[in-house]
């Protein structure tokens, strides 16, 4: 883009977590360095950050988040948990705890960098997880929290009961082997057409030049560890997408959580068009919009006033 005024800037920065690298990073628009609202993407199990949220895709338009939101007038921050995408790769799981680590020493990296001590926070699947879960412990951080793809109980979570299946295998190492093959079962187990074609062979290429391993700690966690957050300590507003097809939870088990969120400022959507990989589907600007309307929600004005007679 030309014009200073539209020039959207990227800073790379390093967390450091006990000897082990975290790749962490920045867009704004030229110009609005700490000025903006921050939003901080979250991401999931089988891919990295800039895949998920700023993939770049020659001819196709609007495939990154960051981008999306940051000519929204947001600063968007994202990272690559441990063992992931620019991240070091350690003998750790990566689960969902240490997830909650990690956005915390690239919180400090925000506070340092914008001034900002909150953000809003989006996650997406196991990324859900780890951004509630960090609501749970660091809630004077989280002044809104979106969750894509989330999973509370995981009781009769389709996905999650196939998964299972695969425990004494997740059990054995600490990483799984990904290929074209995994990448390309991301997009089709829930529905064939809910992406173009040819986006798993651009998410291969993308993820395989970090290697062919990922960590097994989500997956775990998901399979034998849930439930991992609390809905009584998420304390801020909070907003629950599902996709119309998503076989990681039930819509009993989302219902139950939203339930005991104890926030007034609380939604729950369900989006036709969309899959479990919902950021690289057709339908993608679908969930930017109602992750935008939920965070431009004007303030409430109080209503405990005494009417006079």
């Amino acid at each position: 883009m030309n014009g200073s005024e539209l020039q959207i800037l990227a800073q790379d920065f390093w967390a450091d977590k006990d000897g082990i690298r975290l790749w962490v990073n920045r867009k704004y628009l030229a110009g609005t360095s700490g000025q903006r609202p921050v939003l901080f993407l979250v991401h999931g199990s089988s891919y990295s950050a800039k895949t998920m949220f700023d993939l770049q895709i020659e001819g196709r338009n609007d495939y990154s988040m960051m981008d999306h939101f940051v000519r929204l007038g947001y600063e968007v921050w994202t990272m690559d948990h441990e063992g992931y995408g620019h991240s070091d790769r350690s003998a750790g799981y990566s689960d969902i705890h240490s997830g909650v680590v990690d956005l915390k020493l690239a919180m400090d990296l925000v506070i340092r960098e914008t001034g900002q001590q909150q953000a809003s926070f989006f996650g997406q699947s196991s990324g859900a997880l780890r951004a509630a879960r960090f609501a749970n412990f660091y809630p004077e951080h989280v002044s809104r929290l979106i969750v894509d793809a989330f999973v509370w109980t995981g009781k009769d979570a389709p996905t999650l009961i196939k998964r299972a299946k695969l425990l004494p295998q997740l059990l054995a190492s600490n990483v799984r082997k990904v290929d074209a093959a995994f990448y390309q079962s991301v997009f089709t187990r829930d529905h064939a057409g809910a992406s173009e074609p040819g986006i798993s062979d651009i998410v291969t290429r993308a993820e395989l030049q970090y290697g062919d391993t990922v960590p097994n700690g989500t997956y775990l966690d998901m399979v034998s560890n849930l439930p991992v957050v609390d809905p009584d300590k998420v304390i801020c507003p909070v907003l629950m997408v599902r996709a119309e097809h998503d076989g990681i939870a039930s819509e009993e088990d989302l219902l139950a959580f939203y339930a005991k969120l104890p926030h007034p400022d609380k939604s729950i959507l369900k989006i036709a068009g969309l899959a479990h990989a919902a950021l690289l589907g057709v339908n993608r600007h679908r969930l930017y919009h109602a992750v935008h309307s939920f965070l431009t929600m004007p303030e409430r004005i109080d209503i405990n006033f005494t009417q006079s007679a």
